[in-house]
């Protein structure tokens, strides 16, 4: 396992390596010591699963408002994703910034998601199933998000004409949002 840096601080791109045969493979997905060494979560409370029909659906971007805000540890088990992560701590140097990773089942890469950041997907293959931990409960009280197309932000989703949820065209931009992260850098 190995746990490469992003460019916005705190998140992390993680490199599995699966120990391959004529029978197939084996791999270690967490290991809580490695993570207490980076400095990252190692305490997941709950595991979610998403699975998408087919190709170009947006998912996002949001966030679990505090006290329920939530670090996520994503990775992709069938076909493949367009990941992006946008800051929202308020102190960091990096505040309004995006940045997008492929996760894929064949590259077998995990992304950490530290709290205070927006999250959203673009599905890039039919059948695409992501898995993720999360360090907090869900409390639907406290959903978060950040409109999936705001010009400001100008994400390359990498799709034409994506399939978006109305709950999700319908969250604040990033100039309207006041950010609920004022205490995280």
């Amino acid at each position: 396992m190995k746990l490469v840096p992003l460019r916005l601080s705190g998140a992390w791109l993680i490199e599995l390596a699966p120990f391959s045969d004529d029978r197939g493979f084996f791999q270690r997905v967490y290991d809580d010591v490695t993570f207490a060494k980076h400095g990252l979560s190692t305490s997941w409370v709950q595991d979610n699963e998403a699975f998408n029909t087919r190709a170009g659906i947006v998912r996002g971007l949001h966030f679990q408002r505090p006290p329920h805000a939530e670090t996520k540890l994503v990775r992709v088990v069938q076909g493949a994703i367009y990941d992006v992560i946008v800051d929202l701590r308020a102190g960091s140097s990096t505040y309004g910034q995006w940045e997008g990773v492929e996760l894929d089942a064949q590259q077998q890469r995990m992304l950490y998601i530290p709290r205070g950041f927006a999250h959203g997907y673009c599905t890039r293959t039919e059948h695409a199933r992501i898995v993720y931990k999360v360090d907090a409960h869900y409390a639907p009280q406290a959903e978060g998000g950040l409109r999936f197309d705001d010009p400001t932000l100008a994400i390359a989703w990498q799709v034409a004409e994506p399939t978006v949820s109305d709950k999700d065209r319908r969250w604040p931009s990033l100039a309207e949002l006041r950010t609920p992260f004022e205490e995280l850098t």
